[in-house]
């Protein structure tokens, strides 16, 4: 059963919150004394204007939100938030094509971090602001955030949590889920602040400092340089980074445990944090091995590069301090791997997440165990835990889906004339919510002159990858609007 006024409600509430988050960027227009305070207050009272009307025409629409409610509101949600988060840069005329503003704005949200800006210095720094604002937000989720500051949709809390939540196994702090979101975000704004801390002591002024720390603990990859870390050309700040998007790849509720309830053990015994370190530190390994052989650099920089870019294309941040597609093809196809695989599930990051690997690589094993023991039982164990045949059957679907959807968008991309190694490439980095591509839209590049038919399709592919699939697509289903 759908409650239209309980949609439109929670909606209206949220466009309220979105005008919230504009509006810390009018503080930043009024302290470097730029000329876009107007484009952003007229936005802030476009984008509140919408949500009071909404909210005041289903100010008495109850608070039951079903499951099927939870599902439209978190996919149109995320849908409206992006357009009307596009207001800032039109009417400010810092992106003035709507279609580019729209994928600069899913692109943030998204957390994915690609970029159609050629030229990003020039822009206001209260602009710049509210790009690494749609990635912080984004990052932790649209609904979530909301649930964490105003626990305000009663019942439909749980519901809305579920439609958003990410990862094939889902873990609850405490009983109720507002509970959980605040402890939650606790931990995410207090990594964000001790990056920025981190950040600045290592060489970066205060505001590049807030802006990339926002970036790095989503693991969005937006910069306030064109040459992302690159221009910085500071080995400290790149491991200090590098340390924080490691950071933002583990499970939050796993970082929670550890730094309050000191529980170290749960994270020397996490299957999915070991397979996580375990990719991180072999495929360093190798690409530094094969950079000291290629690239002419010497052992400690070929480390640094390429533990850099391991762990910004794992966690799919997607920073960059070198143009890896001009590195040797058997190390950029080893980065490329990695933006299937992800980080961890409960983290920031996209893409399949380390979970779902291990899974399917335990069933894939099991299924050779039973061609040599046909009548034996063999669970598959996560953690010294059985996980269910549902979870495993979700993890198949789910990976059959990210496959056809990325298929889809290879030959979307091929059919608007575009090669193949960039059609792929963009595809992969979309659907993962990577931000740099392969061949001529790599981490240095900006994707200005992608046909607009492409990036509307890429949009839609960060949002489902986002959204992890079902939550958008199954609202292109019949059986969905079936009342029964």
């Amino acid at each position: 059963m759908f409650h239209p006024k309980a949609i439109f409600r929670i909606l209206g509430i949220l466009l309220l919150i979105e005008a919230l988050f504009l509006l810390t960027s009018v503080p930043v227009a009024w302290y470097y004394n730029e000329p876009v305070v107007k484009s952003l207050l007229m936005s802030v009272a476009v984008i509140a204007g919408a949500g009071a009307v909404l909210s005041y025409i289903c100010r008495n629409a109850g608070r039951d939100v079903s499951r099927k409610d939870g599902y439209i509101v978190v996919t149109l949600i995320w849908v409206i938030f992006s357009l009307f988060g596009t207001l800032p840069y039109v009417l400010s005329g810092s992106i003035p094509d709507f279609t580019d503003a729209f994928f600069e704005t899913m692109s943030g949200f998204s957390t994915t971090g690609a970029t159609i800006l050629q030229d990003i210095e020039a822009l206001p720094r209260s602009i710049l602001f509210w790009r690494m604002m749609t990635h912080w937000v984004g990052g932790l989720g649209i609904v979530f955030f909301t649930i964490a500051v105003f626990p305000i949709f009663g019942l439909g809390d749980i519901h809305l949590f579920a439609a958003e939540s990410v990862g094939p196994m889902r873990a609850k702090l405490h009983p109720r889920i507002s509970v959980t979101a605040r402890w939650l975000l606790t931990i995410y704004i207090g990594l964000t602040v001790i990056c920025t801390f981190f950040m600045h002591f290592a060489g970066m002024g205060w505001f590049d400092s807030v802006c990339h720390s926002m970036s790095t603990i989503a693991t969005g990859g937006f910069s306030t340089r064109q040459e992302s870390i690159a221009a910085f050309g500071s080995p400290v700040i790149e491991y200090v980074t590098t340390l924080f998007m490691f950071l933002g790849g583990i499970n939050l509720s796993l970082l929670y445990l550890l730094i309050f309830k000191f529980q170290v053990k749960d994270l020397s015994r996490d299957s999915e944090f070991k397979t996580y370190l375990s990719i991180v530190l072999v495929f360093t390994a190798v690409i530094t091995v094969g950079l000291v052989l290629t690239s002419g650099m010497d052992v400690s920089d070929s480390f640094r590069a390429a533990l850099f870019q391991v762990v910004s294309v794992q966690t799919t941040t997607g920073f960059a301090t070198a143009n890896y597609v001009q590195w040797m093809p058997l190390l950029w196809l080893m980065l490329c791997a990695l933006m299937f695989f992800g980080a961890c599930s409960g983290s920031t990051s996209g893409a399949m997440k380390c979970m779902r690997i291990s899974i399917l690589f335990k069933v894939m094993l099991n299924e050779f165990k039973r061609i040599v023991h046909p009548n034996a039982v063999i669970p598959v164990r996560m953690a010294g835990k059985i996980v269910p045949t549902g979870v495993q059957s979700a993890i198949l679907a789910y990976t059959v889906i990210y496959i056809f959807v990325l298929l889809v968008g290879l030959f979307v991309n091929m059919g608007f004339g575009l090669d193949f190694l960039d059609s792929f490439g963009l595809s992969v980095a979309s659907v993962g919510n990577v931000g740099p591509a392969l061949g001529h839209y790599g981490p240095m590049d900006s994707l200005a002159t992608l046909p607009a038919g492409v990036k509307w399709f890429c949009s839609f592919q960060m949002l489902v990858g986002r959204l992890e699939f079902f939550a958008v697509l199954l609202l292109f289903t019949p059986v969905f609007w079936k009342r029964r």
